[in-house]
């Protein structure tokens, strides 16, 4: 018997809305080196409600029939050219159980496995054998599915460090899932981290995994704060998650502010420490707005980890394998709610996850 399954599509239509549906398709019989993949597991990320939900507004949610509507500002239409009545899978990575193989894969089945391939809001996932990921026994499908972009993205913040002759970073929104995992990777490598937070609720998380330097942003002293623990740290590399506002221009400054701490001439051109902030995300979507107060040594740009991941070549095997040494310590990822797929498209749900509260992160189990 053909096997079936659900899997959640989104859709941008001409009308300027994003449509979210359940759509049932037959899952194909696996090839020689293919298995099918029972998703267990599959983490709400930042980078996949891009896909999900893309610019809509998450206010405006409402069911018709079997479909969820959202409706898109229209100043936010010009960009979706090429998504354009598109019904595309969502979900980056995820884990679960094989069912099914082709013969050259045998072996996996019944193994919990990992797996970063796209389209992993399905009951069931067809991929290559080669990019799935046993997980070591005892390691469960909801500790494994977010084995790679988590962790690979927090190890390439250190490698990219390292490659661009910088010794310490500065990290934005830092109490995410993410910010604690850097940490957990700081602290066991000795790197110096200066983490910014909104909250004393959001620091108090940090502090209590050992972090040395936490800044709450909504501070009347955090400007001063910022530039002594840019002091200490010697940090000149920055990643921000926040994206849109002052807050790149407010780090660029104290970098040079700090630098010029030990100038001992002066200069119209300002340090020539060079300065850089990478924006990997986009919590606030409002234009980034950058105050020249810091010289003309210094880089903004965006940063991706697919990308990266391509430079580093050979070396990800290294990555990897260490986050999957590490998979229930330095890389574990804690969830505040697991949904299913019926509920991943229900109005009040979607304004739950859309949020993007720093500490709350939802977990996905299609298989529900």
């Amino acid at each position: 018997m053909d096997r079936k399954g659900l899997e959640l599509h989104s859709r941008v239509t001409s009308k300027g809305e994003l449509e979210l549906s359940l759509v049932e398709v037959v899952v194909p019989a696996p090839g020689p080196d293919e298995i099918v993949v029972r998703v267990q597991a599959a983490p709400l990320n930042p980078s996949d409600m891009g896909l999900l939900l893309g610019p809509a507004d998450p206010a405006t949610a409402h069911a018709i029939g079997m479909v969820t509507a959202l409706k898109i500002p229209d100043h936010r239409m010009a960009g979706m050219g090429a998504r354009l009545d598109q019904s595309m899978k969502v979900g980056n990575e995820g884990a679960g159980v094989v069912v099914d193989a082709g013969a050259n894969a045998k072996a996996l089945v019944g193994k919990t496995v990992a797996v970063l391939g796209g389209a992993m809001y399905s009951q069931f996932r067809v991929v290559p054998s080669a990019a799935a990921v046993a997980l070591p026994d005892g390691v469960t499908a909801a500790q494994g599915a977010s084995l790679f972009v988590n962790p690979l993205t927090a190890l390439g913040m250190t490698e990219t460090m390292k490659r661009e002759g910088h010794t310490a970073l500065v990290h934005t929104a830092a109490a995410s899932n993410l910010g604690q995992m850097l940490n957990k990777v700081c602290l066991k490598d000795g790197i110096q981290l200066v983490n910014i937070v909104r909250s004393a609720e959001q620091a108090a998380i940090l502090k209590e995994l050992g972090a040395v330097h936490v800044l709450d942003s909504t501070s009347a002293k955090f400007k001063a704060d910022l530039v002594e623990a840019l002091v200490t740290t010697k940090a000149t590399l920055a990643f921000d998650a926040i994206g849109g506002g002052t807050l790149v221009s407010v780090i660029l400054t104290a970098m040079e502010t700090a630098a010029n701490r030990s100038a001992t001439t002066y200069s119209r051109y300002g340090s020539s420490t060079h300065k850089q902030v990478y924006i990997y995300g986009a919590l606030d979507t409002q234009p980034t707005v950058l105050d020249r107060n810091f010289g003309l040594a210094w880089g903004v740009s965006g940063w991706l980890l697919t990308p990266f991941l391509a430079k580093l070549g050979p070396d990800v095997a290294r990555l990897r394998a260490r986050v999957l040494a590490e998979i229930t310590t330095t890389f574990a990822s804690h969830y505040t709610q697991t949904i299913s797929l019926r509920e991943a498209i229900q109005p009040d749900v979607i304004a739950r996850y859309a949020k993007r509260a720093t500490g709350e992160k939802f977990l996905l189990d299609p298989s529900t």
